[in-house]
């Protein structure tokens, strides 16, 4: 942890706002904005350095060997990406066969400027009836910002303004996509 601490905090300047809540086992964690590949490794190490287990999902194909093993390890679980599912059912049932479940999703979808997030990560959280967990990097201030567990109400349109506002001001690594 001590390396991990120096090189995150001191030769990268970066800073951690805010906490996960230890009670809050299962969560949709959604981080804005994503503009670029390097938000990877910024939230690993603020995921190492919250002591936190944070999730992702990915294409089945991903697992296989000589990669699958790493990728489980670094919380990644696979899915089957076959037309015809309902992705929105089939991640909320990784939520009720695990005990501890969050699941980081950017919900612009892309690295690229868009003006409508997309929804399935709303969906998701409302189906598997988990809080969303609103967390940002703001390459701006080099911070990041771990906020308040938010409960879905079903209002789609009213919850996503009020998950709008916790990015009010950050900017990605990329500016002009933020």
């Amino acid at each position: 942890m001590g390396l991990t601490k120096f090189i995150f905090y001191t030769l990268m300047g970066w800073k951690i706002e805010g906490s996960f809540y230890p009670e809050v086992k299962k969560a949709v964690v959604i981080v804005v904005p994503h503009t670029s590949w390097h938000d990877f490794y910024i939230g690993v190490f603020a995921r190492r350095l919250s002591k936190t287990k944070i999730h992702w999902i990915g294409k089945k194909e991903l697992f296989k060997w000589p990669f699958g093993a790493y990728f489980r390890w670094m919380g990644g679980t696979p899915i089957d990406r076959t037309s015809g599912q309902n992705k929105v059912q089939l991640i909320a049932q990784l939520f009720k066969e695990k005990e501890e479940f969050r699941l980081a999703l950017a919900p612009e979808g892309t690295r690229k400027k868009v003006e409508v997030w997309r929804t399935g990560y709303y969906y998701i959280a409302w189906e598997a009836k988990v809080p969303i967990v609103p967390v940002s990097f703001n390459y701006k201030t080099k911070t990041v910002t771990i906020n308040p567990p938010y409960q879905p109400t079903g209002d789609i349109q009213r919850d996503t303004e009020a998950l709008k506002t916790f990015y009010n001001g950050v900017v990605g690594k990329r500016p002009e996509y933020t």
